[in-house]
């Protein structure tokens, strides 16, 4: 089963998709297998995360806004704004597609795991993910 699910960002974060993901899942009827989310932009990515503590993503946020800076000089792909070369280079080294195994009809996930979309833009848009769910 091949789904799309779309989601609304409203700036830079990480923002968790667990529910709409495993919603995915859960439509599908699928007991044991495998589901991949790709997300179709190259400014945005995707990665499995702490849920429990927000202070571990903040921590995420900070660490890639000082190691991925907006206004690098050697940018040449500029036309877009200040933020979207770093947001294609934090794309680039984080992640556009994630596998998780089903298992008893749920995302097998660990206790204080949750997927997240990382908006890379300091602008919200509409992303849009497919979620693949085979057997």
């Amino acid at each position: 089963m091949i789904g799309r699910i779309e989601i609304r960002t409203t700036g830079r974060g990480l923002r968790e998709i667990t529910r709409e993901v495993q919603a995915a899942v859960a439509e599908s009827g699928l007991v044991e297998g495998l589901c991949t989310v790709m997300i179709q932009h190259t400014s945005a990515s995707l990665t499995i995360q702490e849920n429990a503590d927000p202070s571990a993503r903040h921590d995420l946020e900070q660490w890639i806004d000082r190691h991925v800076p907006e206004g690098d000089p050697h940018y040449t792909h500029t036309l877009e704004g200040a933020d979207d070369m770093p947001a294609h280079i934090r794309a680039a080294i984080t992640a556009t597609t994630l596998s998780i195994p089903i298992a008893d009809g749920r995302l097998a996930l660990g206790t204080w795991q949750g997927i997240y979309l990382w908006e890379h833009r300091r602008r919200g848009s509409t992303r849009r993910c497919v979620v693949h769910i085979g057997g």
